[in-house]
C-alpha cells in the first residue's frame, strides 16, 4: 500500500529546514488558543476536506484556532519528526502505525489515555478501532481515523471471457484465473504484481493466509507456537505460489512496480487483478479506460484452509508531547474522530470506517465496498490480525524485505533462502527486544 511506504529518516531530519509553518501555536490576549496541526499523507483534495472539518471545529470552539500544515507527502514524516524533535511548533498531528513506534519510543508524542477516559466517542467505535487506539501497554498515542484493508479488484468481463463464473476465492484460484487471462502478445496481463516499494506487504499477506490456522492474532508475524510465520512449511508453499503469480501471470515490468504503477496497471485496463486498499475504489471509479460494469472487488483471497488474514493498516490523529495546549489538541482529536467529521473523512478518503454506524450505511453495503462488509461480517474466515508495524525497526524491515523480494523475482535467491533469512531476522530482533 502506498500508505505504508514512507520510510523514516531517523537522525537526519534535524538538519532539514521546515517550511510552511509560519504561524506558531500559542495563546492570544483574549484567551484564544492557536493549534498547529500537521498532516502527512497530503494531497489537495484531502487537505481541502481537512480544512473544512477544521472550520466546523472552530465554529463550535471559537476560542480555538487551528493552523493546518500540509508538507508534501514524500517529505512529511521527516518534517514532522524535525518539529517533534524541536519540542515546539506542532500540537495535533497525523500518526501512522509505521511512525508511532519510533516517535513514542523517543518520547515525542503524548499518551492521551487519561484525557480520553469517559469520552463518549469510544461507544460509537468498532472493536477494531478501539483496539487499534491502544498499544501493548494500553497507551493511546493516536485515535485511528480509518483502516486500509486489502481486497481483490477484478475485471468482471475478463474473468467471464476466460470461462470463470465468479472471482477467485483462494490464492490458487487467483493464480489459475490470472494465468488463463494473461496474454502479453495482446498486452493483456493477469495480475498487477508488486515488486517495487512495499513489495513485502503483499508477500506477507499470502504467507499469513497460508498459516491462518496457526497465526497469533496479536502479532501477525508469529505463530501460536512462538516461532515466526516465515519458519512454517506453509510459508514456502505460499512464496512458491507467489513467485508463479509473477512468472506466469504478471507483466515483466512489474518487478519494479510500486503503488502508482500497479494501480495504473489496473485502472488503465491492462491487468485483470489487483490487490489493494479501498482508497483505490475512488481512483478506478474515475478511470476512462474501464467502465463501471467491467470491474468490482471481492474479499481477500484465502489460503488452503479456506481462511485468510486481513492485516489492517491504520493511521489517526495524535498530540505532540511538546504541545503547550494538550487539552485543546485532544479536543480536536475527539472532534475529528466522531460523528459527521469521521464519516466525511472516511468516505472521501475511501477508508474502512471506525464507526459502528457504517454497517447500516448504504454507501458501504453496495458496489465495490460490499466486499469489505462481507469480510467484516465473517471474522472466522477473514481473520483480523495485528502486524507488528509499531516496532522500532519496521522501516528497516521494509527496505530489507523489498530488496529480498526483488532478488527472488529476478532469480538471485530462492523462496526457501528468502524465508530462512526473514525467519532469522525476526527471531534475532525479538530476542534483542526481550
Amino acid at each position: 500500500m502506498r500508505r505504508r511506504t514512507a520510510a523514516l529518516a531517523l537522525g537526519t531530519a534535524a538538519t532539514m529546514v521546515l517550511t510552511g509553518c509560519s504561524s506558531m501555536s500559542g495563546s492570544a490576549a483574549d484567551g484564544t488558543v492557536t493549534l498547529n496541526m500537521v498532516e502527512s499523507l497530503t494531497n489537495p483534495a484531502r487537505t481541502d476536506l481537512i480544512k473544512g472539518l477544521i472550520a466546523d471545529f472552530q465554529k463550535q470552539n471559537p476560542k480555538i484556532k487551528v493552523n493546518l500544515i500540509s508538507p508534501p507527502t514524500e517529505q512529511a514524516d521527516q518534517k514532522i519528526q524535525q518539529m517533534l524533535q524541536s519540542g515546539s511548533g506542532v500540537d495535533t498531528l497525523e500518526v501512522r502505525d509505521t511512525t508511532v513506534g519510533p516517535w513514542s519510543n523517543n518520547g515525542w508524542i503524548y499518551d492521551m489515555k487519561k484525557d480520553l477516559t469517559g469520552w463518549k466517542g469510544w461507544e460509537a467505535m468498532t472493536e477494531n478501532a478501539v483496539k487499534a487506539s491502544q498499544d501493548a501497554k494500553g497507551r493511546t498515542y493516536f485515535v485511528p481515523y480509518g483502516f486500509y484493508g486489502l481486497s481483490v479488484f477484478y475485471r468482471t468481463d475478463l474473468i467471464k471471457e476466460a470461462g470463470f463464473s465468479k472471482p477467485p476465492a483462494t490464492w490458487d484460484d487467483l493464480l489459475e484465473q490470472a494465468s488463463a487471462i494473461h496474454d502479453p502478445g495482446k498486452r493483456k496481463y493477469g495480475y498487477a504484481f508488486r515488486g517495487g516499494a512495499n513489495a513485502q506487504g503483499n508477500a506477507t499477506a499470502i504467507i499469513e493466509a497460508y498459516v491462518a490456522d496457526e497465526i497469533d492474532a496479536a502479532d501477525g508475524f508469529k505463530l501460536k507456537s512462538g516461532k515466526t510465520i516465515f519458519s512454517a512449511p506453509e510459508a514456502l508453499d505460499a512464496m512458491q505460489t507467489y513467485l508463479k503469480l509473477f512468472k506466469e501471470a504478471s507483466p515483466k515490468s512489474s518487478v519494479s512496480w510500486g503503488y502508482p504503477e500497479m494501480v495504473e496497471g489496473f485502472s488503465n485496463g491492462s491487468t485483470a487483478f489487483l490487490l489493494q486498499d479501498p482508497e483505490v475504489i475512488a481512483t478506478v471509479s474515475e478511470s476512462k479506460s474501464i467502465k463501471k460494469d467491467q470491474w468490482s472487488t471481492a474479499p481477500l483471497v484465502a489460503g488452503p484452509s479456506g481462511k485468510t488474514v486481513q492485516p489492517l493498516a491504520t493511521a489517526g490523529w495524535g498530540v505532540a508531547k511538546g504541545s503547550k495546549h494538550k487539552k485543546e489538541a485532544v479536543k480536536l482529536v475527539e472532534f475529528l474522530s466522531e460523528g459527521e467529521a469521521s464519516t466525511d473523512f472516511t468516505k472521501t478518503n475511501s477508508l474502512v470506517p471506525i464507526l459502528k454506524s457504517a454497517a447500516d450505511d448504504p454507501f458501504y453495503k453496495t458496489g465495490p465496498w460490499s466486499s469489505y462488509v462481507t469480510m467484516t461480517e465473517n471474522p472466522d474466515t477473514y481473520l483480523n490480525v495485528s502486524q507488528p508495524r509499531g516496532v522500532a525497526w519496521w522501516a528497516e524491515w521494509q527496505q530489507r524485505a523489498d530488496a529480498d523480494i526483488q532478488k527472488m523475482v529476478l532469480g538471485k535467491t530462492t523462496p526457501k533462502e528468502l524465508l530462512a533469512g526473514w525467519d532469522t531476522y525476526w527471531t534475532e530482533k525479538r530476542q534483542q527486544e526481550n
